[in-house]
């Protein structure tokens, strides 16, 4: 899910240059629309990913949306990071950053995160509250581990891997 911006558009259009489906919307503008599109995909067999921090942020800040469509959707969500060992930055909200020729990447998944569907009325708000903490607290440690570890890779510690 990428947002309806300027910056989503750039977005969407290399996940799209990826073979990858765009599905516009945010928290701000067509959210609710755009989790059932993303739960379209998942039950078509494809991952989905969204840009947790909104179309406003705060920077890292992550956004309810993956918790909510995890519940709608049974499956589990997890949070992933890329870090680049050089980049070019741009002057955006978030600093979007772009590689620099021979630069290198570091990607960190977190572990899955589980959300049992069935919850209501306060219940519900409790849940979500927690689901979102563990996502925030999940997209911490792989952001921290892999700006920590990015200049490593290419080391035995982290090889390139070639695909």
């Amino acid at each position: 899910m990428s947002s309806r911006s300027f910056d989503g558009e750039y977005m969407a259009r290399t996940i799209e240059r990826l073979g990858f489906v765009a599905v516009r919307g945010s928290s701000s503008r067509g959210g609710a629309k755009a989790l059932f599109g993303l739960k379209s995909q998942l039950e078509q067999g494809n991952l989905v990913a969204f840009s947790i921090d909104g179309p406003r942020g705060p920077k890292y800040v992550a956004k309810p949306g993956p918790v909510l469509l995890s519940r709608v959707s049974a499956f589990p969500m997890a949070a992933f990071y890329v870090a680049l060992s050089d980049a070019w930055v741009l002057n955006t909200w978030d600093a979007l950053t772009i590689p620099k020729p021979f630069s290198k990447a570091l990607v960190r998944f977190s572990a899955k995160i589980r959300v049992p569907a069935g919850a209501a009325g306060t219940e519900l708000n409790a849940q979500t509250a927690e689901f979102h903490r563990q996502l925030q607290a999940a997209l911490d440690r792989v952001t921290r581990f892999a700006e920590e570890h990015v200049a490593r890779v290419g080391s035995a510690a982290f090889p390139v891997i070639k695909s």
